[in-house]
C-alpha cells in the first residue's frame, strides 16, 4: 500500500509539471522586433536556463534567483544561422524548446517541444532506488560503479519499452564505500554519488 501511495505521489508531481509545461513556449518576434520574450510559471530558486546549440555548445546560461513566476527578453536574431534550443533545467526534469534562427529570423519549433524526465536514484542503507517517468518508453541505461578515482562497474542494466521504470538494487552489506550511479537516456547522461 505504501509503495502503491509513493508512486502516485511521484506521478502526481510529474503531471504538475507536465501541465505548467503549456505556459513555457516562448513568442517570437514580431516583423521589426528584435526580442523574444520568454515566460516560465512555476521556477524554483536554482534552477538553470540554458541556450544550447545543436550540437550541445553553452551559449547562456543563467541561475533563476527567485521562485515563482520568470520572465526574461532574449536577442536571439543576432546568433548564427542554425538550430538551438532553450533548456529549464529543473529538479526532475528538463524542459526543451527548439527554435530556429535563419536570416535573423526566429522560428520557434513548437511541436517539437518536450519533457526528458530525469532518473530519480535515491538510497536506504545498501538499497539503491531507481524511478523514472518516460512517456515515450526511451531505454535507459544503468550502470553502477564502486570505488575512489578508478571505479570498478558492478552492475549494467538496459531498461527497454517501460514508461514507468522503478528498480531497486541490493548492495553487499559488508562493501561499504563510495558509488556512483550512470544512467543514460534521450542522449543525457544523469551521475549519481552516494556512499555508505
Amino acid at each position: 500500500m505504501k509503495k502503491v501511495f509513493k508512486n502516485s505521489l511521484i506521478v502526481i508531481a510529474m503531471l504538475g509539471s507536465i501541465t505548467s509545461y503549456a505556459n513555457l513556449i516562448p513568442t517570437s518576434p514580431k516583423k521589426g522586433i528584435e526580442n523574444t520574450s520568454l515566460a516560465f510559471d512555476h521556477v524554483k530558486k536554482g534552477e538553470r536556463l540554458i541556450i544550447k546549440s545543436k550540437s550541445g555548445t553553452i551559449i547562456y546560461k543563467e541561475f533563476i534567483k527567485e521562485s515563482g513566476s520568470y520572465h526574461k527578453e532574449f536577442d536571439l536574431t543576432s546568433l548564427p544561422n542554425g538550430s538551438y534550443y532553450f533548456e529549464l533545467d529543473k529538479d526532475v526534469e528538463i524542459q526543451v524548446i527548439p527554435f530556429i534562427v535563419n536570416d535573423s529570423e526566429v522560428t520557434f519549433k513548437k511541436d517539437e517541444a518536450n519533457t526528458i524526465f530525469k532518473p530519480i536514484i535515491t538510497t536506504n542503507e545498501n538499497l539503491v532506488l531507481l524511478n523514472k517517468l518516460s512517456l515515450n518508453s526511451e531505454p535507459l541505461e544503468v550502470k553502477i560503479f564502486f570505488g575512489s578515482g578508478d571505479y570498478e562497474m558492478i552492475l549494467s542494466e538496459e531498461i527497454i519499452k517501460e514508461n514507468n521504470i522503478q528498480r531497486v538494487y541490493r548492495l553487499l552489506r559488508n562493501v561499504n564505500g563510495k558509488y556512483k550511479v550512470v544512467c543514460k537516456t534521450e542522449g543525457r547522461t544523469f551521475v549519481t554519488y552516494f556512499e555508505f
